[in-house]
C-alpha cells in the first residue's frame, strides 16, 4: 500500500527508524558535550574548591603568653606536634609542656592481667624527643589518660587535669586539619574555666591547598569531616 506522497508503509516507517536515529544520536551528542563541560569545570575549579574544605579545618591562632603548652595526642602525626610545643616553649611561651598518653583497650588489660609490662613509662620516648628539643624533664607534665580514644574523651581527661593543677591559660597543639574541631571542641568543654589557644604544628606534612593528591591526606580530610559528623550527631542525639 501507499502511503502519503507515494510512499509505501514499509519507506514510511523507515524514515521514522532513520529520523528517530538522528535524534538519538543527537541526543548522545548533546549528552557527552555536557558531561565534556561539567569535567572541565570540574577540573578547572575543583582546586579552589577543594582548597576550601581543606582550608576550613585549620585555625592557627597567634600563640600568646601561657600557663602551659598541651600536646594533644589523638588524631596523626604526632611528632610534629612535639616539634611544636619544643619551638613555642623555646620562645618562652609558656614554662610547662603537657602531654598524655597511655591508652588502654581491653585486649591490652587482658594481657597485662596475664603478666605483660611495658619496657618503659608509656611517656619515656615523648619526653626525651622533648629533651633533645630543649625542654627540660622537670618542666614537662605528664598526664595517664587510658580512655581517652577521642578528642572529646582527651578534652574530658586533660582538661579536667589542667584545671585542678591550677593552669588558666593554655596553648593547644596539633595536626594542622585537627586544629579547629580540637579548638572547637575544648573551648565548648572548658571556654568558661580555661582561655584556650589553638596552633597548628608547623612541621605537618597536611596541604590544605593540594590534600586531593595525596592518599593519606585524603583519609585525614574525609575522617577529619566525618569526625565533624560524628560529634554533632551526638549532641543532637543527646
Amino acid at each position: 500500500m501507499k502511503g502519503q506522497e507515494g510512499l509505501s508503509e514499509e519507506e514510511i516507517r523507515g524514515n521514522d527508524e532513520a529520523m528517530a536515529e538522528k535524534r538519538t544520536i543527537r541526543r548522545f551528542s548533546v549528552f557527552v558535550l555536557a558531561l565534556a563541560l561539567f569535567f572541565l569545570l570540574l577540573w578547572l575549579f575543583s582546586g579552589p574548591i577543594l582548597g576550601q574544605f581543606g582550608q576550613f579545618l585549620i585555625r592557627d591562632q597567634k600563640p600568646v603568653a601561657s600557663d602551659a603548652i598541651v600536646v594533644l595526642d589523638t588524631g596523626v602525626e604526632y611528632y610534629p606536634r612535639l616539634i611544636e610545643a619544643a619551638d613555642l616553649f623555646r620562645k618562652g611561651l609558656a614554662q610547662k609542656v603537657v602531654i598524655n598518653g597511655n591508652r588502654k583497650t581491653d585486649v591490652l588489660r587482658g594481657l597485662e592481667k596475664r603478666g605483660f609490662k611495658e619496657c618503659c613509662p608509656w611517656y619515656e620516648d615523648r619526653v626525651r624527643i622533648l629533651d633533645i628539643l630543649g625542654v627540660p624533664r622537670k618542666e614537662i607534665l605528664t598526664i595517664s589518660a587510658e580512655d581517652a580514644y577521642d578528642t572529646v574523651s582527651e578534652a574530658d581527661t586533660v582538661g579536667r587535669e589542667l584545671v585542678r593543677e591550677g593552669f588558666g591559660r593554655v596553648i593547644i597543639t596539633t595536626s594542622k586539619s585537627h586544629t579547629r574541631r580540637a579548638g572547637y571542641i575544648w573551648t565548648t568543654m572548658f571556654g568558661d574555666r580555661l582561655s584556650i589557644c589553638t596552633v597548628a604544628a608547623k612541621t605537618d606534612p597536611y596541604d590544605p591547598k593540594g590534600w586531593w593528591k595525596q592518599g593519606r591526606q585524603i583519609r585525614w580530610v574525609l575522617a577529619e569531616y566525618g569526625a565533624w559528623v560524628y560529634y554533632w550527631w551526638k549532641r543532637i542525639g543527646a
